[in-house]
């Protein structure tokens, strides 16, 4: 951490308040991303010794007792455990599962419902291995049908999405400096949007 600290030099000035409040990005100690939060904590964590700098921008924080570059990314020296979360059935997570596809004809749309492949009506149940995606003429068409009835077949056999380990981080605004540690986010956001930010926490 001898990199955080650097001594007041000419030309140099204090970052302006907002510049406390700059976003940053929280690294386990495996490297993977924890969180995020702000400069102020970051240097509260790292003035602790419960982390360490890894990427810093071109802003200075001033002290009484010395001028620091502001982190963007940081990493605690510790590592905290969080449980893999199971995603949460819903029409998103469908779509998703699916890649926003039909699963009877294939078109490829965002302009889709859910099928229940045993229909509701007839015991089927709201489950990952019961419900896909549909087109709007493919699930007219199979109404309160078995897909076998219908004579319709399932491009794949439904399924539970495997357990996501980043389900819990979200993320507005990414910089550059944060896109080498968060290597499934250009998908992410170009397919599907941004998220939101979520406080900090350690």
């Amino acid at each position: 951490m001898s990199s955080d600290g650097v001594s007041a030099r000419e030309g140099e000035h204090p970052a302006p308040r907002s510049a406390i409040r700059s976003a940053v990005l929280v690294l386990n100690q495996n490297y993977q991303p924890l969180n995020i939060c702000d400069v102020r904590r970051a240097i509260s964590l790292l003035g602790r010794g419960k982390a360490e700098t890894l990427d810093v921008d071109g802003l200075y924080i001033r002290s009484a007792y010395l001028t620091m570059r502001a982190p963007t990314v940081i990493r605690l020296v510790y590592l905290v455990k969080r449980p893999l979360h199971q995603r949460r059935l819903s029409r998103r997570e469908v779509f998703v599962r699916d890649g926003y596809r039909c699963q009877y004809c294939g078109v490829e749309t965002k302009h889709l419902t859910l099928d229940h492949v045993i229909p509701r009506s007839r015991g089927g149940l709201q489950t990952w291995t019961n419900v896909v995606s549909a087109c709007t003429e493919c699930n007219h068409r199979k109404a309160g049908r078995t897909p076998a009835e219908a004579h319709m077949r399932l491009l794949r056999e439904p399924h539970p999405p495997r357990p996501n380990p980043y389900a819990f981080f979200h993320v507005g605004q990414v910089m550059d400096a944060w896109r080498p540690f968060l290597p499934w986010l250009e998908v992410e956001v170009n397919g599907h949007g941004a998220l939101t930010p979520v406080a900090a926490g350690g």
